[in-house]
């Protein structure tokens, strides 16, 4: 079989239970993912949004992109992690898996696409309500790209802490930590440039930020930012790195 064509059919034979799972709890799933990014888009896009002054665009405008970053990093990561984390504890099945012939970068896009397509799938909704509520809104493929190379980048990130940690309290932890913080500190909700220096040094090196920022101009229109865009992708590649070394060398 081809090389390529041998790849993707065992990402899709690693990724089979979980697409089978999404399908049978779609609607619970998509409720419990949508539940928080549209509390925050109605509270602080309409509870606060008439006091707030963004200059170019009004705040609802600016806010929906930031809404749809911080769903590719709550949906993609935490489904990722808690999946990876039960299937290894609990349920054995990460090992059986491990144990299969099939290549080790399959294993990982395969267990990430459920965190992939729990992404993509409530940034749609998001983007499409978007649409409805601000002509400033648009769909371009610079927005697309973004909302795809953040997805898979948060979902390596879920991978790696579900590989690490070794019980639902640790996670917890670590998303109180690290990805609580994101999602209110990296420009998602409000612009960083008001911050102190010394703060916006610290949070334009998290993942979010530039993510936020890609989407956010991309869905504006604005110009691209390239430089954002790189250091997303060096965030994935050393995502997987990470994921592929704890599973080659069997250290979770």
């Amino acid at each position: 079989m081809n090389p390529i064509l041998s790849f993707f059919d065992e990402v899709w034979r690693v990724y089979w239970a979980d697409f089978r799972h999404l399908i049978h709890k779609f609607p619970s799933i998509m409720i419990g993912s949508l539940v928080l990014p549209l509390l925050y888009l109605f509270a602080f896009g309409y509870g606060l949004g008439n006091d707030i002054d963004m200059g170019e665009v009004d705040y609802i405008s600016f806010m929906i992109p930031g809404v749809i970053a911080l769903t590719t990093l709550s949906s993609s990561f935490s489904s990722t992690a808690s999946k990876v984390m039960i299937q290894r504890k609990f349920y054995s099945s990460f090992d059986e898996l491990t144990l299969c012939p099939i290549r080790t970068s399959s294993f990982i896009v395969g267990k990430s696409l459920v965190g992939v397509m729990r992404c993509l799938i409530s940034c749609t909704i998001l983007i499409c309500l978007g649409l409805l509520i601000t002509k400033d809104m648009h769909v371009t493929l610079p927005l697309i790209i973004s909302i795809l190379v953040a997805s898979f980048t948060f979902s390596f990130m879920g991978l790696l802490i579900g590989l690490i940690v070794s019980e639902q309290t640790q996670l917890s932890m670590f998303t109180n930590l690290t990805v609580l913080p994101m999602t209110f500190l990296c420009g998602t909700l409000f612009s960083i440039d008001k911050m102190p220096a010394p703060v916006q040094m610290i949070l334009s090196v998290l993942p979010l930020t530039p993510v936020t920022e890609c989407i956010r101009n991309s869905a504006l229109c604005w110009e691209y930012p390239i430089g954002s865009l790189a250091i997303v992708l060096v965030f994935c590649a050393a995502f997987f790195i990470a994921d592929y070394y704890i599973i080659k060398t069997c250290r979770y």
